[in-house]
């Protein structure tokens, strides 16, 4: 009995240095459900950007003379239809209090809070006319992560890593850089694997925090535990593993455990060069932004995103803005002061990181996404805020398989609703699965009495902006 809880005890602690996210997100190539893409994709792996709160699409990408001209009349769409907002009256019409200019050759307009961005739109597409169902901050980020407005569903990143894996062996599938403030909205259900496998759900990454991955490594008090002894460990595993195996020759997932522990310590051995930055030229981290306190934070996680790619994760979603009622892309109280705050923070990293691909060969098997969970109204919130808008807002791809300089949809003459080429999460999800080379209606897994997908029952690739 001593020996038996001495070893019970020792594998306790040994575990505690591997920890439980990093563990939970490395089985990839143990529980695939395809093993392969259905067809040649264009993209190997994707970069997500997520604005949490809902960005406006009026003061970013979608120009409307309208607003200018009307500013401050009764918002009245003329359609007879009741018009409602989120948590407020609806006001006056409310022009964007920013400066528009065409941009490329494509002719983009861009809103002045976005410069270097509106320098890449010839490489981007643009889905002018995106719609969600929601106008809630939580079931509307749960369907544009998800495709469900309920939690539990398996997100983007962990159906991709379920159906593909990771790239390379030491690094997991699916990695999230959440905003170093703090989670969105729906915390870390927004990452999760949902019915699928557990390790499935995202790696989170604090990109600022002393330990970035946590228990990547041993705690400072576990002095006990040394390379010598997690070495004794392994071969203990081994030894007791085999033993097991030979009893349950028809189990794989002994299998499965067996090589997660092996990939944690691959992981130990990787993450400290994947994350320490010296490496880069202070050219490259200044292009970035990690000079300025203001870029510094998503700067730092772009840059990360893309080393990431490099060394074979699949899926990296990096987050700009918090859950809460201020310092994100909610901006219901002050456009004029609250949104040049959340462009400046993310606009110079999102554009160097779209023009670091690009420079590094990598933006031809890559897919980059800039999405948002909804909108703003057209009208005005109070004095110079905008409410949720479900109606439209805009989302952006670049890269694999893209049209380059395209757009498809548009929104009324307000910015209110979707008028022409409408999409929403399921047609995004669609679109992003089949240039990874995965049929959306094919990737589903049977859970409760229904056959899950992404994509729900719904959905369509957006051919047109495919290249």
């Amino acid at each position: 009995m001593k020996a038996e809880f001495t070893r019970r005890n020792f594998l306790g602690r040994l575990a505690t240095g591997f920890g439980g996210v990093a563990l939970a997100s490395l089985l990839q190539r143990e529980a695939r459900a395809t093993g392969s893409p259905h067809h040649a994709p264009k993209a190997r792996r994707v970069i997500q950007l997520f604005m949490n709160g809902g960005a406006s699409q009026c003061d970013l990408f979608d120009y409307k003379p309208a607003l200018i001209a009307r500013h401050g009349q009764p918002f009245d769409p003329g359609s007879g239809e009741r018009v409602e907002a989120s948590i407020s009256t609806p006001g006056a019409i409310m022009k964007s209090p920013f400066e528009w200019a065409r941009h490329g050759q494509c002719g983009r307009w861009v809103s002045s809070l976005l410069p270097h961005l509106a320098k890449h739109v010839d490489d981007m597409a643009f889905l002018m006319a995106m719609q969600s169902k929601s106008n809630v901050h939580g079931p509307a980020a749960y369907l544009q992560t998800t495709g469900y407005q309920m939690p539990g569903f398996p997100c983007a990143g962990a159906w991709i890593s379920y159906a593909l894996g990771s790239l390379a062996d030491d690094v997991p599938a699916f990695v999230v850089l959440p905003d170093a403030r703090g989670y969105p909205y729906n915390g870390r259900s927004g990452f999760t694997s949902g019915f699928l496998p557990a390790n499935h759900q995202g790696t989170i990454i604090h990109a600022s925090a002393p330990q970035p991955i946590t228990h990547l490594q041993p705690p400072p008090t576990a002095a006990h535990i040394t390379p010598e002894s997690r070495k004794d460990g392994f071969e203990l595993f081994k030894e007791l593993n085999r033993g097991h195996a030979s009893e349950r020759p028809g189990d794989s997932r002994l299998t499965a455990r067996i090589k997660s522990y092996e990939l944690a310590a691959r992981l130990q051995l990787a993450a400290p060069e994947l994350l320490n930055l010296s490496s880069e030229t202070e050219g490259t981290k200044n292009h970035y932004g990690l000079d300025h306190p203001e870029t510094a934070d998503f700067g730092r996680r772009c840059l990360l995103a893309r080393r990431m790619i490099e060394r074979g994760v699949r899926f990296v979603q990096v987050w700009s803005g918090h859950g809460g009622a201020a310092g994100n892309w909610d901006n219901h109280g002050d456009i004029p002061k609250e949104l040049p705050f959340a462009t400046r923070g993310m606009d110079q990293p999102a554009a160097a990181l779209l023009s670091d691909l690009k420079a590094r060969g990598l933006l031809q098997d890559t897919l980059l996404i800039w999405t948002t969970e909804f909108g703003r109204m057209p009208f005005s919130q109070g004095s110079t805020g905008r409410d949720h808008n479900g109606g439209t807002f805009v989302s952006w791809f670049a890269g694999a398989g893209i049209k380059a300089g395209a757009a498809h949809g548009q929104s009324d003459e307000w910015s209110w609703k979707a008028a022409q080429g409408a999409t929403n999460t399921y047609d995004f999800h669609a679109t992003m699965l089949h240039l990874l080379g995965i049929d959306h209606e094919k990737l589903s897994v049977r859970h409760s009495g229904f056959d899950r997908r992404l994509t729900d029952v719904h959905g369509h690739v957006t051919a047109e902006i495919l290249a």
